[in-house]
C-alpha cells in the first residue's frame, strides 16, 4: 500500500473566534489518494513567538474571523501580512472562513465583505457554523490539502527543471574544457 501524503494545516485567528487549542489528526481519501493531516487549531492568544513557530510549521494555513465581530475580520489582512513575512519567498496556501453563519442575527461582516477580502488575498472563502456544522466544514480542509499538493507538484516540478538545466550547464562547461 503506498504510503499517505501528509499535510500541516493551521488554523489562526483572534480569540474567541470558533476555535480550540488542539492538535488533530486526520486521514482522508482526497480526489483518490489518501491524506494524512495534521492540524494545528490554535487558541488565537500564543505569543508572537509561539505564533511565527506555528507559521513556519503550516503548510496550508485556514484564517477565522467570526462574523458577529468585526474587529476579529479587521485582523485577518495583518495576519495574512506576517504570514506572507514568515513565509517567504514562497506564496501562502490559505482559505478563508468566516464562521459563527448560524449567528446571521447578530453579523457584524456581510458576505460580501469576506468574498471581497478573499478576492484580495487571492484565496477559496467560505462561511460555516462550527457550532452547528452548517456549511462544509470537512470541504475547507480538503480544498486546502488540495491546494497544497497543488503547489508541492508545482514547486518539485520547478525545481527539477532548474536543477537539470544546472547539470546541463555544468556539462556543456566540462566539455567545453575538454575540447579547448
Amino acid at each position: 500500500m503506498a504510503k499517505s501524503a501528509e499535510v500541516k494545516l493551521a488554523v489562526f485567528g483572534r480569540a474567541g473566534v470558533g476555535k480550540s487549542e488542539s492538535t488533530y489528526r486526520h486521514q482522508a481519501t482526497i480526489d483518490d489518494e489518501v491524506v494524512s493531516m495534521e492540524i494545528l487549531d490554535t487558541a488565537g492568544q500564543e505569543d508572537t513567538i509561539q505564533r511565527e513557530g506555528h507559521m513556519r510549521w503550516g503548510e496550508g494555513f485556514v484564517l477565522v474571523y467570526d462574523i458577529t465581530d468585526r474587529g476579529s475580520f479587521e485582523e485577518v489582512l495583518p495576519l495574512k501580512n506576517i504570514l506572507d513575512e514568515i513565509k517567504k519567498p514562497k506564496n501562502v496556501t490559505l482559505i478563508l472562513v468566516g464562521n459563527k453563519a448560524d449567528l446571521d442575527h447578530s453579523r457584524q461582516v456581510s458576505t460580501e465583505e469576506g468574498e471581497k477580502l478573499a478576492t484580495e488575498l487571492a484565496c477559496a472563502f467560505y462561511e460555516c457554523s462550527a457550532c452547528t456544522g452548517e456549511g462544509n466544514i470537512t470541504e475547507i480542509f480538503y480544498e486546502l490539502c488540495r491546494e497544497v499538493r497543488r503547489r508541492r507538484m508545482v514547486q518539485g516540478k520547478t525545481r527539477r527543471r532548474s536543477s537539470t538545466t544546472h547539470v546541463k550547464q555544468a556539462i556543456n562547461k566540462m566539455l567545453t574544457k575538454i575540447s579547448s
